[in-house]
C-alpha cells in the first residue's frame, strides 16, 4: 500500500500479543509509552500520545519527548475503572524544522533573508487558530520578518523560545502517520493492593462435631479485621454431593455423618445458586456480607465449574458431560490425584452456548447478592475463551468484579488466564524458597511484560497444599515465609487458622495435610494469640500504611553479601514512600551481613545521612554509608525499614 507520509512509528510498548491483549492498570495508576519513531533525512519530527477513556469522545494529547536513539516517551494517568484507548502519532514539524535550521544559520553568520520570509508563510497558517495577544505576536513577527530594516529584531525574535512554544503547541500536522489502537483495562484499587483470609465455614462452630454456619462466622470477623484481612474467602459454600461422596482424609467411601468435599457440588437440595443447607439461608449469607462490609471484609465466593455425580444439572443437561459407552460418566482427574466424587464439565457440548450462559447467570445471581470478588478453582482445565468470555461480559455490568485464578500448572497457561482477562493469579511462591529462586521468579514477574498484564497474589499454604518447608517447621519459618509474602507482593493470602496455629502434620511423603480439612469439619481455638498473629497483624498494618507495599512492582533486589539473607528496596508511585526490607531465610540459626544502598535510586550520595526506621520494632538507625551491616535471629527474622531522607 502506497503511504506518502514520511514516519514510521514502531515498537510501542506496553502492548502485548501485537495489541490482542489489553495491559492492565488500577485507577489513577501511570501507563507509561514509548515508541520508536523516525523520519528521513534530518527534519525535526513531532510525536504525541494519544489516549481516551471508552466513556469519552475526544483524544486527549501528550508531546512525546525524545530519549535515545530515536525512542520517544509520555505518560498518562488512568483516574477510570473500565477501558482506555492509546496511540501514537508522529508527523514532520515544518514550522520547527524551519526554526532550527534558521537557527543554525544564524549561529553560522549567514544572511536569511529568505528564510525570514518562509517564516512569514508558516505563521500565516497557523495564526487563524490563535487569539489575544499570542495573535498580536505573531503579527507583529509577520511586520517584522518582511522588512528589511528590522532585520536584528526579526533574528532575535525568529530564534526565541517564545515563538518555539507557539509552534510546539500549535502544530500543523502534514502526512501524519498512526499507529494502531491499545487498550488498558483499569480496575479499582483492591485489584493490585488485597489481604487474603481463608477459612470453611463449616468449621466456625463453637462446639466441637457441630457443623458451622453463616451465624457462627460472624464472631470470628472481628477477628480477621484485627488481623489486617481485607478479603475472607470461603471454599464453596454449595450442597455437597452424596453419591461418590469422599470420607476423611480423602477415602473413597464416606462413612455416616462424613460431609464430603466442598468441591462435590451439586445434590438433591440444589446446585451451584444453592447454599448448603447446614451452613444457614441465603438471607443468613447476605447479613454475614453486609456486617463483613461494615468491618472493611469483602467476602469472596469459590467458583467451582464442576458437579457431583447428583448435581441437578446432570439430569437437567446431561449434553454438558460426556457420557461413556456403558451410560457413565469419567470422573474428574489431575493425575496423580484422583476426584471420583466430581464430575467433569464438557465444554466441547454442541449445547455450549446454553451451558456458557448458565454459568454466566450463576456469576450474575452471586454479584447480586452482594459477591465482588470470586475465586476460581482450576481455570485452566476450562476453555481460556470462555473465560475472556464470561469475564468480559460481567465486567460490563459489574466492573468492581474481581477474579483470581486458582492455577498452580505451567506458566504460559498461567499467562494465558491473565491475558484472557482475570484480576489476579496464584502464583510459585508457595514452591520458591533458596534466595535464588525467589529473585529470578520475582524479576520475571516484575521485570517481563508480564507485569503488564499479570497480578500475582502470593500463598503461603492453602487447603491443598501443605509445602515441605512448613512441614514440622518451627514458628519461625512461618514468620519468615509470611514477611516474605507480604512484601514481595501487594496481594498476598493464607489458609487459616491451619497457617497461624502451624497445624502442619503432613501426609506422609506429600504435599498435603493428613486429615485434610477438605473432607471432614475441624474445630479450632479461633482467639487463640501467638507471635504468629501479633507480626501478621503488625505486617498487615504496615502494608495499609505504607504504598510502596501496595504495589508489586517497584522492587530492586540488593546486594547482601549472604545467601541466607536477602534484600530489596520498593518505592510507590511518586516515590514519597521509600522502604526497605531484609529477610533471613534461615528459620534455625542467626544471620549477618552488609546491605548495598541503591544510592542513586535514593537520590543520595556516599556519607549522606539516612535514617531507617523498623516498622515493627520502631528502633531507628541512622546510616551513612553505602554497606550497612545488619543482623537477624531467628525469632525475629526481618527488617521492614521505612526510608527517611
Amino acid at each position: 500500500m502506497q503511504n506518502q507520509s514520511r514516519i514510521v512509528i514502531e515498537n510501542i510498548a506496553p502492548q502485548i500479543n501485537q495489541g490482542t491483549v489489553f495491559i492492565k492498570r488500577v485507577v489513577n495508576e501511570v501507563v507509561n509509552v514509548t515508541a520508536d519513531v523516525l523520519v528521513d533525512g534530518h527534519d525535526v519530527l513531532q510525536a504525541s500520545l494519544l489516549y481516551k477513556h471508552e466513556s469519552e469522545k475526544s483524544w486527549s494529547e501528550i508531546r512525546m519527548s525524545p530519549t535515545t536513539n530515536d525512542e520517544y516517551t509520555a505518560s498518562f494517568v488512568t483516574p477510570k475503572q473500565g477501558f482506555y484507548s492509546y496511540k501514537i502519532e508522529g508527523w514532520v514539524d515544518y514550522a520547527l524544522n524551519w526554526q532550527h535550521g534558521i537557527d543554525r544559520k544564524i549561529d553560522d553568520y549567514q544572511h536569511v533573508n529568505s528564510e525570514l520570509l518562509e517564516g512569514v508563510e508558516l505563521l500565516y497558517k497557523i495564526i487563524k487558530n490563535i487569539k489575544g495577544n499570542k495573535k498580536k505576536y505573531l503579527e507583529h513577527l509577520i511586520n517584522i520578518f518582511k522588512n528589511p530594516e528590522a532585520y536584528n529584531e526579526a533574528i532575535k525574535e525568529a530564534i526565541s523560545e517564545r515563538l518555539h512554544h507557539i509552534f510546539v503547541n500549535n502544530p500543523e500536522k502534514l502526512l501524519t502517520q498512526t499507529s494502531n489502537e491499545y487498550q488498558v483495562y483499569v480496575d479499582r484499587e483492591k485489584a493490585r493492593f488485597s489481604t487474603w483470609y481463608e477459612f470453611f465455614p463449616r468449621s466456625a462452630s463453637e462446639q466441637e462435631g457441630k457443623h458451622g454456619t453463616f451465624n457462627d462466622c460472624h464472631r470470628l470477623l472481628p477477628r480477621v479485621a484485627q488481623m489486617g484481612f481485607d478479603t475472607l474467602y470461603f471454599p464453596p459454600i454449595h450442597p455437597i454431593g452424596e453419591v461418590n461422596r469422599k470420607g476423611k482424609n480423602n477415602t473413597t467411601v464416606a462413612q455416616k455423618g462424613d460431609v464430603g468435599s466442598t468441591w462435590g457440588i451439586g445434590s438433591k437440595d440444589g446446585g451451584h445458586k444453592d447454599i448448603h443447607p447446614e451452613l444457614g439461608s441465603l438471607e443468613d449469607f447476605k447479613n454475614l456480607i453486609a456486617e463483613a462490609k461494615k468491618q472493611g471484609i469483602e467476602v469472596a465466593m469459590d467458583y467451582a465449574l464442576q458437579a457431583a455425580p447428583d448435581h441437578p444439572w446432570v439430569t437437567e443437561h446431561p449434553d454438558w458431560f460426556k457420557w461413556r459407552p456403558d451410560g457413565t460418566v469419567q470422573y474428574a482427574e489431575n493425575p496423580p490425584k484422583k476426584y471420583q466424587d466430581i464430575l467433569p464439565i464438557y465444554w466441547e457440548s454442541e449445547d455450549y452456548k446454553n451451558l456458557w450462559q448458565e454459568c454466566l447467570d450463576t456469576l450474575l445471581y452471586w454479584i447480586d447478592c452482594g459477591i465482588n470478588v470470586f475465586r476460581v478453582d482450576n481455570p485452566h482445565t476450562k476453555p481460556y475463551y470462555f473465560w475472556g468470555w464470561v469475564i468480559a461480559e460481567v465486567k460490563k455490568q459489574h466492573p468492581d468484579v474481581l477474579f483470581l485464578a486458582e492455577a498452580f500448572t505451567r506458566p504460559k497457561v498461567m499467562q494465558q488466564l491473565a491475558k484472557q482477562g482475570y484480576t489476579q493469579s496464584y502464583t510459585y511462591f508457595t514452591w520458591r524458597v533458596s534466595k535464588h529462586e525467589i529473585i529470578e521468579y520475582m524479576n520475571n514477574l516484575t521485570k517481563t511484560e508480564q507485569r503488564e498484564y499479570m497480578r500475582p497474589n502470593f500463598w503461603p499454604n492453602t487447603p491443598d497444599i501443605n509445602p515441605y518447608h512448613l512441614q514440622g517447621a518451627p514458628e519461625s519459618m512461618y514468620i519468615l515465609r509470611y514477611a516474605l509474602a507480604a512484601t514481595l507482593s501487594s496481594s498476598i493470602g493464607i489458609y487459616g487458622p491451619v497457617f497461624e496455629q502451624q497445624i502442619d502434620t503432613p501426609i506422609a511423603g506429600k504435599e498435603e495435610y493428613y486429615m485434610s480439612e477438605k473432607f471432614q469439619l475441624c474445630h479450632y481455638d479461633w482467639f487463640k494469640e501467638n507471635k504468629i498473629t501479633t507480626l501478621i497483624s503488625k505486617i498487615n498494618a504496615i502494608r495499609k500504611e505504607h504504598e510502596s507495599y501496595q504495589q508489586t512492582n517497584n522492587i530492586k533486589f540488593l546486594e547482601t553479601g549472604n545467601d541466607q539473607l536477602i534484600a530489596f528496596y520498593k518505592w510507590n508511585q511518586d516515590k514519597t514512600n521509600e522502604t526497605l526490607t531484609v529477610i533471613s531465610l534461615d528459620a534455625y540459626n542467626s544471620q549477618a551481613g552488609s546491605v548495598q544502598l541503591p544510592l542513586h535510586d535514593l537520590g543520595i550520595y556516599h556519607g549522606h545521612k539516612i535514617e531507617v526506621l523498623d516498622l515493627v520494632t520502631r528502633n531507628s538507625y541512622n546510616w551513612y554509608n553505602e554497606w550497612n551491616y545488619v543482623q537477624l535471629h531467628a525469632t525475629l527474622p526481618f527488617h521492614i525499614f521505612k526510608i527517611n531522607k
